[in-house]
């Protein structure tokens, strides 16, 4: 009986979000009311009320289950050696964050455009900043190594993760999550200008004895 009634509660939540970030959509956060909620989810102002207390609060809510649920899949993955990776592999971590997200893409892309939440799109990259690239890069830089200061270091690569997922996002998700995990990972290890084909790798040692 219980387990009917949480399938209950998930379902109307559901509801009531993906009726959000329709009207979101269409008018923006701020003109939006919670009688326009429950018209278009087709429920009473009561239910909505058992759930939360206004628009706001649902908006909070919302945008807090979505950060739960990307550090509940960051918190089950061991930290690994990124060097042990060759350039056809990907961090397996960021496809599930990557596969996650498409899951949620119509909130996502609605809650990060230009009607959405502002202040989400720095709670979002500040997770993945704290608990994907702090927690499995940085324990692998050397401080006698680095060139830039960490802090840098992290901000840069997370700001370009985030960057390379809201494209995927908004432009309707045409590539799987692997290939924007690979995408990511040739990016991060050789870096931007390297990807353009304007710096060109040098070549090994062994490769030049040759020539």
């Amino acid at each position: 009986m219980e387990q009917a009634k949480d399938r209950r509660v998930v379902r109307t939540k559901a509801v009531i979000r993906k009726a959000l970030t329709e009207l979101i959509d269409e008018k923006g956060f701020e003109a939006l009311t919670v009688k326009d909620i429950t018209t278009r989810a087709e429920i009473n102002r009561g239910t909505f009320y058992l759930h939360y207390r206004d628009k706001y609060d649902l908006l909070e809510q919302s945008e807090q289950e979505l950060i739960k649920g990307l550090i509940g899949i960051l918190s089950t993955i061991d930290l690994f050696d990124p060097t042990d990776l060759d350039m056809e592999q990907s961090f397996p971590y960021i496809v599930k964050v990557i596969e996650y997200m498409g899951e949620h893409a119509d909130f996502l892309k609605t809650i990060l455009g230009p009607k959405g939440d502002p202040s989400f799109h720095s709670l979002l990259k500040a997770m993945m900043s704290e608990h994907l690239f702090e927690k499995n890069v940085v324990p692998f830089i050397k401080k006698e190594n680095v060139l830039v200061p960490t802090q840098y270091l992290v901000a840069y690569i997370a700001s370009a993760h985030f960057g390379i997922i809201q494209e995927w996002l908004m432009k309707g998700r045409k590539e799987s999550p692997q290939e924007i995990a690979s995408i990511m990972f040739k990016l991060s290890a050789r870096g931007p200008l390297y990807a353009a084909g304007v710096i060109k790798e040098k070549p090994t040692d062994c490769e030049s004895d040759k020539s």
